[in-house]
């Protein structure tokens, strides 16, 4: 498993499967991710589907940087995502607490 595959075909899975955490989360957010199997990725989570596109968006209310390896822990839950922030594995630009508890619901 990748952060592509994660955000790529997975988060969408969950997102058809819940499309009210679209609605409540209703932000556009950024991944860039480090390492093999990482890259940049846009979230639109204000449209009612074709969530995810390559490349970072202009005006996305966070960015979300980690390494593709912590990503894949954290999907898999090897890898707690409050301690890998409190590590500094995981960031948020702006830190913004409530967005990223929303974003854990669909992580």
């Amino acid at each position: 498993m990748t952060a592509k595959d994660i955000i790529e075909t997975q988060i969408p899975e969950v997102l058809k499967a819940k499309p009210e955490l679209a609605k409540d989360i209703n932000a556009v957010i950024n991944f860039d991710i480090s390492g093999e199997g990482g890259g940049k990725w846009s979230l639109d989570l204000t449209k009612a589907d074709g969530w995810v596109s390559e490349g970072n968006a202009e005006g996305a209310k966070m960015l979300i940087v980690v390494s593709n390896d912590d990503f894949v822990k954290i999907r898999e839950k090897k890898l707690n995502a409050q301690m890998a922030a409190m590590q500094g594995k995981l960031k948020f630009k702006p830190m913004d607490m409530g967005l990223a508890m929303k974003l854990a619901k669909l992580l």
